[in-house]
């Protein structure tokens, strides 16, 4: 079984979902819609804040009304038009989000610590958190069913609350749990950079333990990518990969070897 994490960030999906749609392998996709979120958030009023962690990561800040936003672009429009696509490939594609049946569940953090303008700050009203488990049972039953599970956060808190988890780490969370033989993370970029302007300084291969040494070297989104791949594979994944949906047969590029190898 592989997990297929489509980055919001990939504009052209029919590449991809056409492959999976050929593909003989058991797939599992967890998509984003940062783009879409971005869109709809900016038209109803309220722009997209973008906040930095103080190790370094960039996460969307969710406050109560960016959550509903959150809710139509991801578990709404962009889920559902992944579901409709893959069906009329032929695909028998099941979309929810990890919230419906709490088939992930986590832990909200109502406060967020914040690197901001050369300060720390605490953030209130905050709607993320971590994930904590993954219902792997049902998952498999569905794919036992001839279904392809087509997931997005928001997830489910302790107390049922919709909780915003960054959706590399869903895939890596759902990968471990499921005993993938591969996570695949793609993007809008050939694989991870050494130089971001620079598309030929593609890191083609790497250990976990060149992985670790790489992430200070990696900024932003980048470094989610890096850290999630990193960590399924240390946790019993076969291999993880972030590798790019712009190019053609992009799903089966990167199982011939294109993109970036945790191995």
């Amino acid at each position: 079984m592989i997990v297929v994490k489509i980055g919001g960030s990939v504009r052209r999906l029919d590449p991809l979902l056409e492959d999976i749609a050929a593909t003989t392998e058991r797939v599992v996709i967890v998509h984003g819609a940062s783009r879409e979120l971005d869109a709809l958030s900016t038209r109803l009023g309220t722009p997209p804040r973008m906040v930095e962690s103080e190790r370094g990561d960039v996460s969307r800040f969710t406050d109560s009304t960016t959550m509903d936003h959150f809710l139509m672009a991801y578990a709404g429009k962009a889920n559902k038009r992944i579901v409709e696509r893959l069906r009329q490939l032929g695909v028998n594609a099941f979309g929810f989000c990890g919230l419906d049946g709490g088939v992930v569940r986590g832990t909200r953090r109502p406060d967020l610590r914040v690197f901001e303008h050369g300060r720390t700050k605490v953030l209130h009203d905050n709607n993320v958190g971590s994930i904590d488990s993954v219902d792997a049972p049902l998952l498999e039953a569905l794919v036992a069913r001839g279904m392809t599970p087509v997931l997005s956060p928001p997830i489910a808190a302790q107390d049922g609350t919709a909780i915003n988890v960054d959706g590399d780490r869903l895939a890596a969370e759902i990968a471990v749990a499921l005993g993938a033989s591969r996570l695949m993370i793609f993007a809008d970029t050939p694989g991870l950079l050494r130089d971001p302007a620079d598309e030929s300084t593609v890191v083609e291969r790497l250990s976990t333990q060149d992985a670790e040494a790489l992430l200070p070297a990696i900024g932003g989104r980048a470094r989610v990518k890096l850290r999630a791949a990193a960590e399924a594979r240390r946790r019993g994944v076969g291999a993880a990969c972030v590798a790019d949906g712009r190019a053609p047969h992009p799903l089966f590029n990167a199982m011939a070897g294109a993109g970036t190898w945790i191995r």
